[in-house]
């Protein structure tokens, strides 16, 4: 028997992604066509982003609990949320949740750590970048985190905001990202963390500068192997 992995989802296609890779890669565990009972709550992201814009992350947290409790009430076993930004509350949230989650910074900290890299570019929306989700996990592993210009975030914000959430994929977008990324790794960094959720939609290891770090996927297999575990 596998687990019923719960979804709490922010934007509708860093979701998806999340979504679709747990059920495509779940046949390479479980046998052709297999994969764990899946869930997804998903609130309109314009309450997310009221929030985000007002620094309210008790409101964060109270909308990733709604969810997490519609989740627990159809029987989910454990919770992630494809969303790197919304995890700046995640604290409040594990500590009121109805299920046990997992955190998508620690999975892509982990990531690094097995694949050797030691000084990591960091992508994501603007609240994401300005904020200690990411430095305090690295931190906590030895490893460093290098952010992007102020310019450099407010474009990549709006790429993502304007763009990637609403199923625009531009040239123009993946360009400027290959832009940002080459120059953190000519500044000393190893490798990138994607850390939008929607950033590997247009950038991936086949047209980044730098190795990356995929947190949708990453979060996606680790939720398969906790579903799978025995």
């Amino acid at each position: 028997m596998t687990q019923h992995i719960g979804i709490v989802a922010c934007s509708a296609e860093g979701a998806s992604l999340c979504y679709r890779t747990i059920c495509v890669e779940g046949a390479a565990l479980l046998g052709p066509h297999a994969h764990p009972e899946v869930s997804m709550h998903t609130p309109s992201l314009a309450d997310y982003v009221a929030c985000l814009d007002a620094g309210d992350m008790d409101g964060v947290a109270a909308l990733m609990l709604a969810s997490a409790e519609k989740l627990a009430r159809i029987g989910a076993d454990f919770l992630i949320c494809p969303d790197n930004t919304i995890h700046q509350a995640f604290d409040r949230v594990a500590a009121a949740s109805p299920l046990p989650w997992l955190h998508i910074a620690e999975v892509v900290a982990d990531a690094a750590v097995d694949r050797g890299f030691r000084r990591l570019a960091l992508t994501g929306t603007k609240w994401l970048v300005d904020s200690e989700v990411y430095p305090d996990m690295l931190s906590s592993r030895g490893l460093a985190c290098d952010k992007p210009s102020e310019a450099e975030r407010v474009e990549i914000d709006r790429i993502i905001m304007d763009e990637l959430v609403q199923s625009r994929f531009k040239p123009e977008a993946v360009a400027y990202c290959q832009q940002v990324i080459g120059r953190l790794g000519q500044a000393g960094c190893d490798a990138v963390i994607l850390g939008c959720t929607e950033i590997p939609l247009i950038i991936d290891d086949t047209n980044s500068p730098l190795p990356t770090l995929d947190s949708t996927r990453l979060l996606a297999r680790a939720a398969l192997r906790q579903a799978c575990a025995e």
